[in-house]
């Protein structure tokens, strides 16, 4: 296992100890100008230059970050080194807006869209990926949705299953490059999330649906995005460090 932290927001580069894990490589992306589109290339292409090797060499690298949006910068690596994976996506939301049907402008909303293919002159071609076609990819959870993607959803290829649900039978076939946000798991149990949802499975829950697919020997990559706020509080960050610690371990199996 190589553990790669990224420790961006959207382009905001987070504090040192805002993502509490040993990390082997630590991004740093090289752009220093430009808009926030820019700035998230830059992060995107700074990680799958990251994760290439490792998946070349026949690793699992497990990303951490502070927002969905550099999974297509994971995906990315991961295709660079020769392998087409599948998506299954852990999330509390849809992340399928675009630009056009996100009413918050939060970009973070729209990271599995992008990683399928829209908005490809702002984001996949510029980092150099090749879209995940939504048939290869699967939502897990997604209990915070918007009516517009509701309306996406109910006639997108993309399948959306509940986390009890996620077996090697339920994903698509081949290699899987997993990512869950952190805000998939039940908002009381993960302390400062930036867009909390109630209502949501444990953490026990999602860390044994994780476990199934690892147990498939197909999971090529593991992308963890952490977007919570920052803390000074010594029992919400001794949470977070746990949680991180119980998510790595298990490309470690």
């Amino acid at each position: 296992m190589t553990t790669i932290l990224v420790p961006y927001h959207q382009d905001e580069r987070l504090l040192d100890g805002e993502i509490s894990v040993a990390a082997d490589i630590d991004v740093r992306s090289q752009v220093r100008d430009g808009d926030v589109w820019r700035h998230m290339a830059g992060v995107c292409s700074a990680t799958a230059a990251a994760v290439s090797p490792v998946v070349a060499a026949g690793r699992v690298p497990v990303v951490v970050s502070g927002d969905c949006l550099v999974a297509g910068g994971t995906v990315a690596g991961v295709q660079v080194a020769g392998v087409d994976p599948a998506v299954v996506w852990f999330d509390a939301h849809g992340d399928v807006h675009t630009l056009q049907t996100s009413t918050s402008g939060y970009l973070g909303g729209l990271a599995l869209r992008l990683l399928n293919g829209a908005h490809p002159e702002r984001y996949a071609d510029v980092i150099g990926l090749r879209p995940v076609p939504a048939e290869r990819t699967v939502l897990v959870d997604a209990r915070d949705l918007d009516p517009a993607e509701i309306e996406y959803l109910a006639g997108s290829a993309t399948r959306r299953i509940p986390v009890p649900e996620v077996s090697a039978d339920t994903v698509p076939s081949g290699p899987l490059v997993l990512h869950v946000d952190v805000d998939v798991i039940d908002s009381g149990a993960v302390p400062g999330l930036r867009y909390p949802a109630p209502d949501g499975p444990s953490a026990d829950a999602v860390l044994a649906a994780c476990a199934r697919l690892f147990a498939t020997d197909r999971v090529v990559a593991f992308d963890v995005a952490c977007p919570w706020s920052r803390t000074e509080d010594e029992g919400q960050r001794d949470i977070r460090k746990e949680l991180l610690s119980r998510l790595t371990a298990l490309a470690t199996h």
